[in-house]
């Protein structure tokens, strides 16, 4: 059963790998990019928006990469007062322009200090760090400076039980990288093996019905059921099955 399963992830893996997959997901925005720092930005902002139809994460996302005149990285270092006035009316579910202003003035802080988000996001850990702790250790380090209370919301802590799903997402597109190349691969300093999946309603609804969740709440804890048995079908890279999971569930009503 486990075999049929990996050989029909696997199949389903290789038929939305690739161009098919980009063309109708968020990350075509960070793919519009070569630069790590802009891949980053992009990655990040997208990801924070995504949730909702993919549609809408898409426009929203690129509204906010357009008032950056695609140049994510050197808006970050380099921006005047002014050219944050667009981002007063950005509104995307609950994500709105305080959310907005904050992000970017830490961002901004970020990079003034480190080459890279990556560079930042390790400060709390090395290669060997459970990405719980890593995950848990980027919000307590992103929110250090004062902040609205309500902003913290956007970045989930997996030390509090929550998926972490959009974050997870986010370690996905910039860790790994494959031949299909929907992920990017710019992080160099963390395995693919240390990946959790970024389980989503889904995600999760398909892999109970495969037999690879049984905890029915999405939580933290049913991240690491998930993943634990995703290993099983690949150590070194557990969550390259995100993809057909997720496609199955969003494309096909699985």
């Amino acid at each position: 059963m486990i075999r049929d399963v990996k050989s029909f992830l696997d199949q389903k893996y290789k038929q939305y790998g690739g161009h098919l997959f980009i063309a109708n997901d968020p990350v075509q925005i960070p793919h519009r990019y070569i630069k790590k720092q802009d891949v980053e930005i992009a990655g990040f902002l997208t990801a924070i928006l995504a949730w909702g139809q993919r549609k809408t994460i898409i426009n929203n996302a690129n509204r906010l990469l357009q008032w950056m005149d695609h140049a994510p990285h050197d808006f970050m270092l380099t921006h005047q007062p002014d050219d944050l006035k667009p981002f007063n009316q950005f509104v995307h579910r609950t994500f709105n322009g305080d959310d907005c202003h904050f992000f970017i003035k830490r961002l901004s802080e970020i990079y003034r200090h480190h080459n890279s988000l990556e560079d930042f996001f390790l400060t709390t850990g090395n290669g060997n760090t459970s990405v719980k702790e890593l995950l848990s250790g980027f919000k307590r380090n992103f929110f250090m400076p004062p902040h609205l209370p309500r902003t913290e919301k956007h970045l989930a802590d997996p030390m509090k039980n929550a998926t972490a799903k959009r974050l997870n997402m986010f370690l996905r597109w910039m860790v790994r990288h494959d031949v299909y190349s929907i992920d990017f691969g710019v992080w160099s300093r963390l395995s693919p093996a240390l990946l959790m999946c970024p389980l989503d309603v889904h995600s999760g609804n398909v892999a109970r019905k495969l037999n690879l969740l049984k905890r029915k709440q999405n939580d933290w804890k049913a991240v690491e059921e998930l993943t634990g048995n995703l290993r099983r079908f690949e150590e070194s890279d557990p969550v390259r099955y995100d993809i057909p999971l997720f496609a199955l569930g969003a494309v096909e009503d699985f």
